[in-house]
């Protein structure tokens, strides 16, 4: 990462802590925000907005409160310990290893076709003679893997900045178009529970940009070349930034839904293609050249989430597959040493001195507490080694090229189900390990939860149970 000084010119690397926090620094937030909200995130919250009108905003104010909170828990961890959240989860046991193996495998491969069609939808709506659907599906694909495999960290939040603008203008234009009434959507910020509405208040609250992408935070933020507690205060801008701007894309697609759906009796269909339908609505009420730019803004907020789930994700991978290779690598030489020599002469001192920093090394990537010594995969995301190692670019080549088989294939029964259980248990997962993490001894003292973090956390781990729960009961079983 760079700074840029009092005139605007490039001063080299940032090596230590800002003088203060600064909006010309923020960005990692901005990812976050462009990722994960995607189409159907959108979606829902029109149906909730078509269904209820404008009585679930307070629904989505109190979502925006939960995820700052997870996400400047992610954040906090990687700044305060110097280890990524992948180290963490293991120190809470192999189970943690061994569910994430298992998450980011399976769900990354239908992920993948998901994202891919999503982004395909609004280019095949704008450019209906020219390719078919599965045909744009594939290209999106693709151009998401050269972008990422060729670019490091400062394009790709360039890039996702820039997506970021065409969602905001666009969502923001359509809701002043259809003209939101502004008495009733302050009404709404008053807590109310229609007859029906609570598993659409449930998902307003922890669905809308509530993914994966929220681990990847913190991995981001190391990207930014953000290390040590010295950048906590900019995090922490950088995160609500990032959130507020979540939240003004709920609010004006709630805003759209009340107006142009509710007044109208119009329903949606639940998935990607309600986007398809809500455009057709707005050329059949405000003209061709709003309905193509509200696709431009569907294609925006589908394709930012595909890259930022090819980055993010694939940085997750990363750091799970070189602890694995360094635990290995330290089981060998471990028992290296402690096997009898072949002959009974003294090592060398070399050799000795050889052993036990290797044994040091050990140690260091146990997990079990800060240790004052530099993570190398923090090093790696800091100086974007980590986007061009081997496992990121294998992990991209999985998120491209495998889920292209299931566009042209029904998903087979046991995957759908297997991918719905794991994704389920995520956010649950992520908010109850940060409650667990940032209240032990692994992190340092000044920077554990106070009470209204673990207040927000531990609440917002009970409503991703509650949804898990409900999202696996309705499971084609």
């Amino acid at each position: 990462m760079t700074r840029t000084d009092e005139a605007g010119e490039s001063a080299g690397p940032v090596t230590g802590r800002p003088r203060r926090s600064s909006w010309r620094y923020i960005g990692p937030g901005i990812v976050v925000a462009a990722t994960g909200v995607g189409a159907g995130d959108l979606v829902a919250t029109l149906i909730a907005g078509s269904r209820f009108g404008y009585t679930l905003l307070w629904a989505a104010v109190i979502g925006c409160v939960v995820k700052i909170s997870l996400a400047e828990a992610a954040g906090r961890w990687h700044l305060a310990t110097g280890q990524t959240l992948f180290e963490g989860w293991r120190s809470l046991g192999s189970w943690t290893t061994v569910y994430f193996a298992g998450y980011v495998v399976i769900w990354g491969f239908v992920y993948g076709a998901t994202a891919m069609s999503s982004s395909a939808l609004p280019l095949a709506a704008l450019f209906p003679d020219f390719l078919g659907l599965k045909s744009w599906a594939v290209i999106t694909g693709l151009i998401g893997l050269v972008f990422v495999w060729f670019n490091h960290y400062a394009v790709f939040e360039k890039t996702m900045t820039v997506l970021v603008g065409v969602m905001f203008v666009v969502v923001v234009y359509v809701a002043l178009r259809v003209g939101p009434d502004v008495p009733a959507a302050v009404a709404g910020l008053v807590p109310v529970l229609p007859d029906g509405s609570l598993l659409y208040t449930l998902g307003l609250i922890g669905g809308v940009g509530g993914t994966i992408t929220m681990a990847a935070y913190g991995y981001w933020v190391n990207a930014k070349g953000w290390t040590g507690p010295g950048w906590m205060k900019v995090m922490r801008l950088d995160n609500r930034v990032a959130y507020v701007t979540t939240g003004v894309f709920v609010i004006a697609m709630l805003i759209t839904g009340a107006e142009l759906l509710h007044s109208a009796n119009i329903a949606l269909a639940s998935g990607d293609k309600g986007l398809l339908a809500l455009g057709e609505v707005l050329e059949a009420r405000f003209g061709a050249t709003t309905a193509k730019l509200f696709l431009i803004g569907f294609f925006a907020a589908s394709f930012s989430s595909l890259i930022g789930v090819w980055h993010g994700v694939s940085l997750l991978f990363t750091d799970f597959v070189e602890r694995i290779r360094r635990d290995r690598a330290a089981d060998r030489a471990a028992g290296r040493a402690a096997a009898p020599a072949p002959v009974p002469e003294p090592a060398a001192p070399a050799d000795d001195t050889a052993a036990a920093g290797t044994t040091a090394a050990a140690g260091t990537t146990a997990g079990t507490g800060v240790t004052g010594k530099p993570d190398p995969a923090v090093t790696g995301l800091a100086t974007g080694a980590a986007e061009q190692s081997l496992p990121f670019r294998a992990y991209l080549l999985w998120l491209t090229f495998p889920p292209i088989s299931l566009l042209f294939l029904d998903r087979p029964f046991g995957l759908v189900i297997v991918y719905g259980v794991l994704g389920a248990f995520f956010m649950p997962f992520l908010a109850l390990t940060l409650v667990w993490l940032l209240n032990s001894g692994r992190t340092p003292r000044e920077w554990r939860n106070g009470p209204l973090s673990n207040v927000m956390l531990t609440a917002a781990g009970l409503l991703f149970v509650v949804l898990c729960v409900q999202q696996v009961r309705e499971l084609p079983w």
